[in-house]
């Protein structure tokens, strides 16, 4: 029996290659953004504890100079929440890209993938076709040889009348 050998079956790995490495990147760039996500959430948390400070601080007896360095602390939790924020937004378009990357590449690979099935597809019709020709064949072959028997047969017992 034939063997199916898939012609382009060393783009379909490389497909397959490409696409799990477009898997991982998009693992890694989901990591980072969950990074980042949790950096800001821990920026704000603190930024708030800040707040809570600054809020007992005016209830209690004035002390400028803890007000004032509460509040120097505060704008500078919101300097970096920005900066933070903007770390975000670049892990999520990082990830995007990534994302669309990957989504490419798996349509490719099935793209080959479907041409590899086709393909089979043929040489499995190729494949019938062969054998059923083959078949035709020997079935006439042994149909002729039983018509050429019968004939020879024919011809004796004629003769052997005469």
């Amino acid at each position: 029996m034939a063997k199916f050998k898939y012609r382009m079956q060393n783009i379909l790995d490389i497909k397959n290659q490409m696409e799990e490495q477009a898997k991982l990147e998009f693992a890694q760039a989901r990591m980072a953004l969950n990074e980042e996500e949790d950096h800001l959430k821990k920026l704000n948390s603190r930024k708030r504890s800040y707040e809570n400070e600054m809020r007992k601080l005016l209830h209690e007896n004035l002390k400028v100079r803890k007000i004032i360095e509460a509040r120097d602390a505060i704008s500078k939790m919101e300097g970096m929440i920005e900066e933070q924020i903007l770390k975000v937004r670049f892990a999520e378009k990082k990830l995007e890209e990534a994302r669309q990357k990957m989504t490419e590449l798996m349509q490719e690979r099935k793209t080959h993938e479907n041409l590899k099935e086709k393909a089979f597809d043929v040489f499995i019709k190729e494949l019938n076709a062969g054998e059923s020709k083959e078949i035709d064949q020997l079935t006439s072959y042994r149909f002729g040889k039983k018509i050429n028997e019968q004939s020879e047969t024919g011809k004796e017992s004629e003769q052997s009348e005469d």
